[in-house]
């Protein structure tokens, strides 16, 4: 269904970290230098997002080791929420985390459409409409810290950016890192982000910019936010915005519009938050109020980007035991809300397949490596482009158009049930076994 997707997936927020977690993460740094010899890993994951992290907490519960390089200096805490389906939450069960992050979260009961004059167009009950269908919206930080507390000490290094890599031999690839340390790894794993210089590596071209932009932010409401269990969307010419509860005490929203290019990158926070106030200035008071509560800090505004897996045309997820995942091989617009869900998926399906295959030698991972390409490919590319579909639609600017979604597609045709059929995945439950 159109309108689901616009708000729940516009992701990402910083929030607090307990101590235990805190203490856990300083103690992943690598500081030692590793000398004028290469370090030998078996396998290397290179980013400390959700994908990474997920992959290495799946493999880590399969008994498998990797050392996960992440460039910053600690867990990225950039970013306001993102929402997680059904799909996601299968995952963060499977690898063990679900119940400790869906304890601060709150659960998302249905949504609500309007026109940006407040008029109700539409309005939903997940129970209803989509039985069993689960979501909630999800601080980006927690959940990378919730991931990160579950890997041994030493998983992840720090201030680690890969600054070459190449092909070693036969069945090695060398990473050179910026702080001068070098790396042999059997498998390396790129969960590098949208701009991975991993996937470039392996020739993929750059993400495609779909022509709009979005705002995010996280509203604190100490005392209480006001709002009901559900997503609230509301749409314009053009233009459209969103909120939804994210615990007690916190609301996300985004706004998303159009715009030709991305424009030049503003740095000054307090500059975004106005220019986001602006372009809803005559919207509801409710999303005003919300921007309004958030601090100029943790609003941010990104270009929206794709890309399309053509077959025959795009490269293989994996060449040379290096593989892509998450939004290294495919960014996706929010519109579905799936970014984030698929890139938990993927984690699972390759570390599967991974786990199973290390112990028999190099072809049988080379298998195992195309094997997650090939079962993978079929679920993503149309997901991707069915989101950037959903954004072009809720985008319109034409006011004829506007009024036959406002009057006629949102109230009459939309149907929430169908709409939300590409959250249903199934793993199993990843039982610990000792690592190797």
């Amino acid at each position: 269904m159109a309108a689901m997707a616009s708000a729940l997936l516009f992701s990402s927020s910083p929030s607090h970290s307990g101590s235990r977690r805190q203490a856990i993460r300083l103690g992943f740094t690598l500081k030692a230098g590793l000398g004028t010899d290469a370090r030998r890993e078996e396998v290397v994951i290179v980013g400390g997002g959700i994908a990474g992290l997920a992959t290495a907490l799946s493999l880590h519960r399969l008994g498998v080791r990797s050392l996960v390089l992440e460039q910053g200096e600690s867990l990225r805490t950039g970013g306001t929420s993102l929402t997680l389906f059904k799909n996601g939450w299968r995952v963060l069960d499977a690898i063990g985390v679900g119940d400790e992050l869906r304890s601060q979260f709150i659960p998302i009961q249905g949504m609500v459409m309007r026109s940006e004059d407040g008029r109700e167009l539409r309005s939903f009950m997940f129970e209803e409409e989509a039985p069993g269908q689960e979501v909630r919206a999800v601080e980006r930080r927690l959940l990378l810290e919730t991931l990160a507390s579950r890997l041994p000490a030493g998983a992840i290094s720090f201030s680690s950016r890969v600054r070459k890599i190449e092909k070693q031999g036969m069945d090695e690839t060398l990473l050179e890192l910026d702080n001068g340390n070098k790396i042999l790894a059997k498998i390396v794993i790129g969960c590098d982000g949208v701009r991975s210089p991993i996937a470039k590596w392996m020739g993929f071209a750059g993400p495609n910019y779909v022509g709009h932009c979005a705002f995010r932010g996280l509203a604190l409401y100490p005392e209480g936010q006001p709002f009901k269990q559900k997503v609230n969307y509301i749409y314009g010419r053009g233009l459209r915005a969103g909120y939804v509860p994210v615990s007690t005490t916190k609301v996300y929203w985004f706004i998303c519009f159009n715009r030709p290019t991305p424009g030049p990158k503003i740095t000054d926070p307090a500059l975004l938050k106005k220019e986001a106030i602006m372009l809803v200035s005559n919207w509801p008071r409710e999303l005003l109020d919300v921007i309004h509560k958030t601090p100029d800090d943790v609003v941010i505004k990104t270009p929206l980007v794709d890309r399309w897996l053509w077959p025959g045309l795009s490269p293989p997820a994996t060449t040379d035991n290096v593989v892509v995942v998450g939004d290294a091989w495919h960014p996706m617009t929010p519109n579905l809300g799936q970014g984030a869900c698929c890139a938990l998926e993927d984690a699972i399906v390759l570390s599967r397949k991974l786990a199973g295959a290390i112990k028999n030698g190099p072809e049988s991972i080379d298998k195992a490596l195309r094997d997650y390409s090939l079962e993978r490919w079929p679920r993503i590319f149309p997901l991707t482009i069915r989101a950037n579909l959903v954004g072009v639609l809720l985008q319109w600017d034409n006011p004829v158009v506007c009024a036959f979604r406002n009057n006629i597609m949102i109230p009459k045709l939309v149907r929430l049930g169908p709409f939300l059929e590409h959250t249903n995945f199934e793993c199993e439950l990843l039982e610990p076994v000792a690592s190797v």
